[in-house]
């Protein structure tokens, strides 16, 4: 059975698309037929090796920047983004509780995370006012949100209230706004848990840590970073999730909440 995704020639923004679940996003949209372009923010990595992705350098905490980065894609693309995919973010790698964590670690993890992600918003719903109509018919804002959003996430409190204003925040107020400037609009977020990336090595590779995070996951696997792209393209297609918005869809084995301490044998 062909399946259309509705999403060929649409024009796509997915930030931080350097490499992980952004970089699997890229090459999703790709093979939909979708136009791709492909945000980082200092270091194109595997992005430099795609012909057919337009990659653009920009500060997401900078709203000039912002603006930038959106006239170029639309420049480069030949239409403004129709499609927006918030995907950019940072974890600090050091354990600190609330009561010892420094206000410089708090104010930049929310500067990227989510005034980042509010000054996007902002910028795509402004070009959005002035689209063609197939561009809004199959305009989507997507982020790309956590299981820390909804379980918390001890020693990383500043992550885990970033996501959770993406998912229970900012999706079900643009999901209302979005409508008066395009009336097929969708807002949704994908919520991952944990995911093998790169980044994520020195963690897979520690047994107990890793039992810890499966405890509570039916599934016992981690996911891929292309069962979480594959996600993001469904829910923005406007075929088969048109009638999808509002939605803080969860891709995370089945997770069920986390234990404080790792599980011991009976």
């Amino acid at each position: 059975m062909s399946l259309d995704f509705g999403l060929r020639n649409v024009h796509v923004l997915i930030t931080g698309a350097s490499g992980g679940i952004g970089l699997e996003a890229v090459r999703t949209f790709l093979q939909v037929g979708a136009r791709v372009t492909a945000h980082y923010n200092t270091n194109i990595g595997e992005l430099a090796s795609l012909s057919d992705v337009v990659s653009l350098k920009a500060d997401v905490r900078n709203a000039a920047d912002v603006e930038r980065l959106f006239d170029e894609a639309a420049k480069q693309q030949g239409g403004p983004v129709s499609c927006l995919i918030v995907n950019h973010g940072v974890f600090a790698t050091n354990d600190a509780h609330i009561a010892d964590m420094e206000i410089d670690q708090w104010a930049n993890t929310l500067a990227v995370n989510l005034t980042g992600s509010f000054i996007l918003s902002k910028a795509y719903l402004r070009a959005l006012r002035s689209a063609s109509d197939n561009a809004k018919d199959t305009a989507s804002i997507i982020f790309i949100g956590s299981t820390a959003g909804k379980f918390g996430e001890a020693g990383h409190g500043d992550y885990a209230a970033s996501k959770a204003a993406l998912m229970y925040g900012l999706v079900p107020t643009l999901k209302n706004e979005i409508v008066s400037i395009a009336p097929k609009a969708r807002v949704n977020s994908i919520n991952p848990g944990w995911v093998a990336t790169p980044m994520a090595t020195s963690l897979l590779n520690d047994k107990s840590i890793m039992e810890k995070a499966l405890a509570t996951t039916p599934l016992q696997k981690m996911a891929k970073p292309e069962d979480v792209a594959r996600q993001i393209v469904v829910v923005a297609s406007p075929t088969l999730s048109g009638h999808v918005s509002g939605v803080s869809l969860m891709c995370d084995g089945g997770m069920e909440g986390r234990l404080l301490f790792p599980p011991t044998s009976a």
